[in-house]
């Protein structure tokens, strides 16, 4: 990876700390090996096992098992991280949106007053209540936003299940 895709990826981190998915499919080997690592997985219904995002291998915005990362991780490209690779956009512009995705994370995690579980739980919590009638018209209004701009720069068109 060259280094200002390196350098975009560690200035985001929203793929890893639960703003984009809530999980990462695991193969058997791979459970096995974050499992030896000490990381917590969860077992789901259909016997599946997956990584729980916030992902437990991040610290800040840094993943301490990036060599032996999973392959889903491994495969997944945020529609910015093309664009950059491409030199469609420049890093700083790349470094521009992701700091706009995170004041718009932001705007959320303030209109739900949970600042003290990250952006990621955060974000999971105002889709739920969004569902509901428990969120504030600011609230519902930040969620899309950001809704709406993480589509656009990060998931694209397809969405990685989670």
């Amino acid at each position: 990876m060259s280094s200002a895709l390196s350098t975009l990826c560690l200035h985001c981190g929203m793929c890893c700390d639960g703003t984009l998915f809530t999980q990462v499919p695991l193969q058997p080997a791979e459970a096995e090996a974050l499992r030896q690592r000490g990381l917590s997985l969860k077992v789901k219904e259909d016997g599946a096992v997956v990584l729980p995002q916030r992902c437990a291998a991040l610290e800040g915005l840094c993943c301490t098992v990036y060599a032996e990362r999973p392959e889903a991780c491994r495969r997944y490209r945020c529609q910015l991280f093309n664009a950059l690779a491409e030199a469609e956009v420049s890093l700083e512009e790349a470094k521009g949106i992701v700091d706009t995705a995170h004041a718009k994370v932001e705007a959320v995690v303030r209109g739900l007053g949970s600042a003290d579980s990250g952006p990621g739980s955060a974000m999971r919590q105002a889709r739920v209540a969004a569902t509901s009638v428990s969120l504030s018209p600011e609230t519902r209004e930040a969620l899309a936003h950001a809704e709406v701009y993480l589509d656009k720069h990060f998931r694209g068109r397809f969405r990685r299940s989670g």
